[in-house]
C-alpha cells in the first residue's frame, strides 16, 4: 500500500505516515488502532520490539535487477516477518545448527558443489528432497506469499544463522533449482550479498554454475546417459532420476560435453515448440517442508491457536500461511481446541 492509501484509511495526511515510519511524531492511540484495522496486522506489532529486517546490501535476490523496488521491499518485509516468527519458535523447539562452509572467494562452482556434497556425505547419488536436506543442515527454509511472487527466491545470512525463501508459485522443479542456486550465494557469496543481481553477472553464473553441478553431478550423470540423447522424449526418464526440468538438464548435459551444441539448440527448440519451457512435462510433487510440518503438527496437538501465535509474535495468521508453505492451516483458529502451552521439543532433522 502507498502512503497515500494508508493515509486516506486513517484519515491523516501523507505526511503524517511518513512521520510516523521515521519516528518523527508517535501516533496517538486511536490512529494506532486504525491502522491496525487498516493494514490487518494485530494490535500487538506495533508495541512490539523493533523488528529485525534483512537489508538489501546483505541479501541475494535470484535475478531481480528488473523488478521495482516495491516488490523488493514487499519480499524483504516477508523476510522480517518471518525472523520474528523464527525467533518465536526457536524459544520452544530445538533445530540443527548450521552446517555450511564459507568457501574461499575465487573457487568453481562445481569444485565447490563436490566439496560440500562431501562435507555432507551426500556421494554423487540424486537428491531427493532439496527443502529436507537444507534443513536437515541448519538452514531456514520459508516460502514467499503471494503477493512476492515474481521473486524466485532469496537469500541471507542473520548473524551466523541462513536462511533461504523459495517461490512456491514456480514448478517444483524450477525450486529446486532455485534452492540450490541460494545455497550457492550463501556459501559462495556469504561476503558479497547484493540485492539485485543481473541474470548474466559472474555471481549469478556462478551461482547457476553450482545448482547444475550440486543437483546433477558429473559422474553420475556419466554413468547414467550412456546413450545419445536424440529427442525430448529421451530427456523424460533422465529428468525423473534429478529431478529437475527438461531444459535444466539439457543445460547441464551440453554444459559437461553430453550434448552437442547443434543438439542442444534443436532441443530447446523442440521443447518451446511442445511448450515444455512453460509448463513442465511429467511434473514432480512439490517439496514442502519437514522441520515445519512437525512443528506445526506440535502446536495444533498442545491446542495452540493462531490467533495466539498472531498475539504473541505479532505476526498476522494469513503472514503465517504465506511464508510457512501454507502449513499453518494445520494450526486451528481461536476457540477451537483445548489451550496447553507448546513443549520444549528437540525437532532437529537428522538425513
Amino acid at each position: 500500500m502507498s502512503k497515500k492509501g494508508v493515509a486516506e484509511q486513517i484519515g491523516v495526511t501523507p505526511n503524517t505516515i511518513h512521520r510516523y515510519e521515521t519516528g518523527q511524531i508517535v501516533p496517538p492511540e486511536e490512529n494506532v488502532e486504525r491502522l491496525a484495522s487498516a493494514l490487518d496486522f494485530p494490535l500487538s506489532f506495533f508495541s512490539g520490539a523493533d523488528v529485525d529486517e534483512p537489508r538489501r546490501d546483505n541479501a541475494s535476490f535470484r535475478g531481480l535487477a528488473s523488478k521495482s523496488d516495491r516488490i523488493m521491499d514487499a519480499a524483504l518485509a516477508s523476510g522480517a516477518m518471518a525472523y520474528i516468527f523464527d525467533d518465536w519458535i526457536s524459544g520452544h523447539y530445538g533445530r540443527a545448527e548450521p552446517d555450511l562452509p564459507d568457501f574461499k572467494e575465487g573457487m568453481s562452482p562445481d569444485m565447490a558443489a563436490k566439496l560440500l556434497r562431501q562435507q555432507w556425505r551426500l556421494g554423487d547419488k540424486p537428491i531427493e528432497n532439496m527443502v529436507h536436506l537444507l534443513e536437515a543442515k541448519g538452514i531456514r527454509v520459508f516460502s514467499l506469499a503471494e503477493n512476492t511472487k515474481d521473486v524466485d527466491a532469496f537469500s541471507v545470512w542473520r548473524d551466523d544463522v541462513p536462511y533461504i525463501f523459495l517461490n512456491r508459485f514456480k514448478s517444483a522443479e524450477r525450486s529446486r533449482l532455485d534452492a540450490a542456486h541460494e545455497l550457492a550465494h550463501l556459501c559462495l557469496h556469504k561476503h558479497g550479498g547484493s540485492v539485485a543481481m543481473l541474470k548474466n553477472s559472474p555471481i549469478e553464473k556462478e551461482a547457476n554454475a553450482f545448482a547444475g553441478a550440486f543437483l546433477m553431478p558429473e559422474a553420475d550423470m556419466r554413468s547414467i546417459i550412456t546413450s545419445p540423447i536424440y529427442g525430448v522424449d529421451d530427456l523424460l526418464r533422465y529428468k525423473r532420476r534429478w529431478r529437475v526440468s527438461a531444459a535444466a538438464l539439457v543445460y547441464r548435459a551440453h554444459e559437461i560435453g553430453l550434448i552437442r551444441d547443434s543438439r542442444s539448440n534443436s532441443l530447446y527448440v523442440e521443447m518451446s515448440r511442445r511448450g515444455w519451457l512453460k509448463s513442465e512435462p511429467e511434473g514432480i510433487s512439490r517439496e514442502q517442508s519437514h522441520v515445519w510440518q512437525q512443528i506445526m503438527d506440535d502446536l495444533r496437538k498442545s491446542g495452540v491457536t493462531k490467533g495466539e501465535i498472531a498475539r504473541e509474535t505479532g505476526v498476522p495468521a494469513q503472514e503465517l500461511e504465506g511464508f510457512l508453505f501454507g502449513l499453518a492451516n494445520m494450526v486451528t483458529i481461536d476457540g477451537e481446541g483445548a489451550r496447553t502451552p507448546p513443549r520444549k521439543v528437540d525437532l532437529r532433522v537428522v538425513k
